[in-house]
């Protein structure tokens, strides 16, 4: 019952904040560039991986729909695929919900396998890339041009059991990309809990 209501509240709280933050980062366009510091404090900018396939992954475990594709395997599963492929994951948590410390603890619970985790406690990446949701996914080519924003799948739900049945956008955009063709679905609506923006942010 507990996680329902957090799950409703949610989806109530994306749908009232859907559209105070502006979507910066266009799909097509050169993807804005950053810097943030990862779990152990280590400055971390998105130049750093020039020529590499780049996904950002905005995450945050208390929400149920991050919680889904994590506890199911599925979100470490896509990181793993996508990293074998050459890929870099950057998982972004913004504002200071956790501590850098408790993010390292639950990843490894998780058997999450980023290439690393950015702290965005100001919000300034999440506000860069319009990010609105935990998840929230972004591919950048090697060209630094982002080619994908959007769900990680196309079952907007908390139900894991959905995954099974779900296109996943991210291995998709990722295999497509690789091979040389246009992404099919370069653009989709991401689903899950609102970003935790920073008051004042």
């Amino acid at each position: 019952m507990k996680s329902l209501l957090f799950s409703t509240l949610c989806s109530l709280t994306l749908m009232m904040t859907s559209g105070v933050v502006a979507q910066s980062a266009s799909v097509g366009s050169a993807a804005p560039t950053f810097a943030a510091k990862d779990l152990a404090g280590k400055p971390v900018a998105l130049a750093d991986y020039k020529g590499k396939y780049v996904v950002l992954e905005w995450t945050n475990p208390d929400c149920p729909y991050v919680r889904k594709h994590y506890n199911s395997g599925n979100m470490p599963a896509t990181q793993k695929q996508a990293i074998a492929k050459g890929a870099v994951w950057l998982s972004v948590s913004t504002g200071d919900t956790h501590t850098p410390a408790e993010l390292q603890s639950w990843q490894k619970t998780k058997s999450a396998s980023p290439t690393t985790t950015l702290t965005d406690a100001d919000g300034k990446v999440a506000r860069a890339y319009g990010a609105r949701t935990t998840p929230h996914m972004y591919v950048i080519d090697p060209q630094g041009t982002l080619i994908y924003a959007g769900a990680i799948d196309s079952k907007a739900s908390s139900n894991p059991a959905d995954i099974s049945t779900a296109t996943n956008y991210v291995d998709q955009a990722l295999n497509e990309a690789m091979a040389g063709k246009a992404v099919s679905r370069a653009t989709t609506q991401a689903y899950g809990c609102s970003v935790k923006y920073p008051s004042g942010a």
